[in-house]
């Protein structure tokens, strides 16, 4: 399992747009995009798929803590990107199983071109992207320090404590701990 670090991405760039199909049958929409957020306070925006371990160790505590910060004015969409023809465990109806596992109360996009990566400049599973209300980039880094088999807790402290400075109007500090996880799976020809 080689860890990939999450790249810099500026802080304070614009939400690149998207639409795209949800699988998450609980959430209801069929297509969800960027606009639909346009009322949150923040917006949290995670690239993650069903079957890399760093995600797998992370999911339950994540769909925690977003159904924590929901009521008080967080956006959260997921969404899986890698090549389902070499990774068949990322495919659309094993985004739905793994939805209803952790009872996700948020969107789980699939981004079968892997445009919207490339858009945002993801690179491995977790990536997490947190805007403000403008939709300004606020916070890309770790969701805690907890990794598969470091004997960490799972707490989402790093995103969580973004998510509240976001949701005050607070600035986020600009250290931050990069995601660390799985490489996403590109098709052959993407030049990411």
């Amino acid at each position: 399992m080689a860890e990939t670090p999450s790249k810099d991405v500026r802080l304070g760039s614009a939400a690149p747009d998207f639409t795209l199909p949800n699988l998450n049958p609980g959430h209801g929409r069929e297509t969800v995009g960027l606009s639909d957020f346009e009322d949150s306070k923040a917006l949290l925006v995670v690239f993650m798929c069903n079957h890399c371990p760093y995600v797998v160790h992370i999911a339950d505590v994540l769909a925690r803590v977003v159904r924590n910060y929901q009521p008080r004015g967080l956006g959260m969409v997921a969404i899986s990107v890698n090549d389902v023809d070499s990774y068949p465990l990322d495919a659309p109806d094993k985004m739905t199983a793994m939805a209803k596992k952790y009872d996700f109360t948020f969107p789980y996009l699939y981004d079968e071109s892997q445009r919207v990566a490339l858009d945002y400049g993801a690179v491995c599973t977790p990536d997490l992207f947190l805007f403000d209300s403008a939709n300004r980039l606020s916070y890309h880094g770790q969701f805690d320090d907890a990794r598969p088999g470091n004997n960490r807790p799972v707490t989402g402290a790093d995103v969580s404590g973004a998510i509240e400075k976001v949701l005050r109007g607070d600035s986020v500090d600009a250290k931050q701990t990069p995601s660390v996880g799985c490489n996403i799976k590109w098709k052959p020809g993407i030049n990411a």
